[in-house]
């Protein structure tokens, strides 16, 4: 495990862009997982400005989405429609280097991944709560592949989900499970802020559990958590 502490977000969205265009950069198929949310605005912005400067064929960089919420009556997820908003549409990615994980795939997904080659590096935030991806606390296993999470009107998951759309959410939700993540050849967590210092100190230095699901990432053999100096302020190493 990596862990970088960085003075603040824009220089931790800096080093995360630099990660990820490295892996960009590479001279073979590139299958890449990347967070929607607020944490990534920062990197998305440094990749775009980049990547509109460099002339190199990004036809071998492949995109897979690691959680989706349907919502009603809309082509895309909650999900796919952050992500092509704040980058894939900005940077051209041709629909074709898209894999879409959603309900209607969820269930073969984890083998398309590993016929593609599998993941080469998964970017994620870390929520308040610990989750990651939508591994959300008590709704899943460390076990668990690539998993659909049923919700209905008014119950906790659909009021969490509404939090972050004022459109209506579709069930159920989908994401990589545990195994699914740990599984990939590279992850890299990032978060920032105040707000996530003491879930930070958890996920790091607390004991691994299910009701921290982030605990279990570090176990992961190639990791890197990038933090700024707010969000580790509670760590002790």
């Amino acid at each position: 495990m990596k862990k970088i502490i960085t003075k603040d977000y824009a220089t931790m969205s800096e080093l995360a862009a630099a990660i990820v265009l490295d892996k960009m950069m590479l001279s073979k198929r590139v299958n890449l997982s990347l967070t929607a949310g607020n944490t990534p605005l920062g990197m998305y912005e440094i990749l775009i400005d980049k990547l509109q400067k460099m002339n190199f064929d990004r036809s071998n960089i492949h995109y897979y989405n690691f959680d989706e919420v349907p919502l009603a009556g809309e082509r895309y997820g909650l999900t796919m429609s952050a992500l092509k908003t704040a980058f894939y549409d900005r940077v051209h990615i041709d629909d074709g280097n898209l894999h879409e994980l959603n309900a209607q795939n969820n269930q073969v997904f984890d083998q398309k991944i590993l016929q593609d080659g599998g993941i080469d590096l998964i970017v994620m935030g870390i929520g308040e709560d610990g989750h990651f991806c939508a591994n959300m606390p008590g709704h899943t296993s460390f076990e668990r592949e690539i998993f659909a999470v049923p919700f209905e009107e008014g119950d906790e998951i659909y009021q969490s989900i509404k939090n972050f759309t004022d459109k209506e959410p579709a069930s159920p939700y989908v994401t990589f499970g545990p195994r699914t993540v740990l599984a990939s050849k590279q992850l890299l967590v990032f978060a920032d802020g105040k707000k996530k210092a003491e879930i930070m100190k958890k996920v790091l230095e607390g004991p691994i559990t299910e009701e921290i699901p982030a605990s279990i990432l570090r176990t992961h053999p190639n990791i890197t958590f990038i933090l700024d100096e707010e969000a580790a302020a509670l760590l002790e190493n």
